[in-house]
């Protein structure tokens, strides 16, 4: 079989890293990745685990001078994307949007039927995190 396409990464520019992953394991529930290591100053950046295949890597504003990778590559830096969707099973959907309410992040409203990558979700609804990054979580039936 033939491999697909998959998405790796996002890169979300971030003011404390630290603090924006124990946001996204505690809020949103995934798994923090190199956190000791970047307290110890042994490498750049965190990530926290969306999945078997794909991380969210949490780039603090000050890498920004040493995106290097393009012409005018930091000059991204403070301009967020839109935002990210995450799928989620049903049960992990409502738990999310639990400990959101519990952590008194603001949620917007539920929004049926909404297209995406697998058609049109059951319900779904979006949240900015502490650095002003815009996600939306769904669920399929």
């Amino acid at each position: 079989m033939k491999d697909t396409t998959r998405l790796d990464h996002v890169v979300l520019w971030v003011h404390d890293p630290i603090a924006a992953a124990d946001f996204y394991e505690k809020a949103v529930g995934l798994r923090p990745l190199r956190i000791t290591e970047f307290s110890a100053g042994k490498v750049s950046f965190p990530s926290v685990r969306l999945n078997d295949e794909t991380i969210l890597d949490l780039m603090p504003h000050s890498m920004a001078e040493r995106m290097r990778m393009l012409p005018g590559a930091a000059d991204s830096a403070g301009h967020p994307v839109n935002h990210v969707c995450l799928a989620l099973p049903g049960d992990d959907f409502d738990a999310l949007h639990s400990r959101l309410e519990e952590r008194a992040v603001p949620v917007s409203e539920f929004s049926h039927d909404s297209y995406g990558a697998r058609g049109k979700a059951t319900r779904s609804f979006y949240f900015r995190d502490p650095d002003g990054n815009v996600f939306e979580a769904r669920h399929y039936d």
